[in-house]
């Protein structure tokens, strides 16, 4: 079966990054978007990371620009509006479709493990995966869920 550890995928500075690098840490994995009225989450997941990193927490920020056109168009803009804006200090990555023929194998695979409203379609922005620190998908979070609401089960897995 595979796991979190068996993918990899190109940061948004380009260098390419196994997952396996995670391997051991509980991971939420979140598509992202810059100009998106969930945007201001990208607080509440700083927050998170800020508070649990050393505990043994990973956020992944993918970007993603298959809803509404609500993605910047370079990697480098949608890394300095992050930071700029959000003081996202995650690990992002370069923008991925998440569904269809030519979404990431990442995002296939998580959502054959952990099906939505839609079967097993992202909805929108900021659906979250939480994987566990065997790199197993334990549970997938809606777009309007807020990053402080899935903080106890964060904490469970760590």
């Amino acid at each position: 079966m595979p796991t979190l550890n068996d993918f990899e995928a190109r940061t948004i500075t380009g260098q390419d990054q196994r997952l396996a690098a995670y391997l051991g840490k509980v991971v939420l994995v979140v598509n992202t978007a810059s100009k998106c009225g969930l945007t201001p989450q990208f607080d509440g997941l700083e927050r998170l990371y800020s508070n649990l990193r050393e505990d043994g927490l990973v956020v992944l920020g993918f970007p993603c620009d298959q809803f509404a056109n609500q993605e910047l168009d370079d990697d480098a803009e949608i890394a300095d509006f992050c930071q700029l804006n959000y003081g996202v200090t995650f690990p992002m990555f370069a923008k991925v479709d998440v569904n269809g023929q030519s979404a990431h194998p990442l995002f296939a695979w998580l959502r054959s493990e952990q099906g939505g409203l839609m079967g097993d379609a992202i909805k929108w922005n900021f659906t979250k995966f939480l994987v566990n620190r065997e790199g197993r998908v334990v549970r997938r979070y809606a777009p309007t869920v807020l990053p402080d609401a899935i903080e106890a089960d964060i904490r469970a897995l760590l």
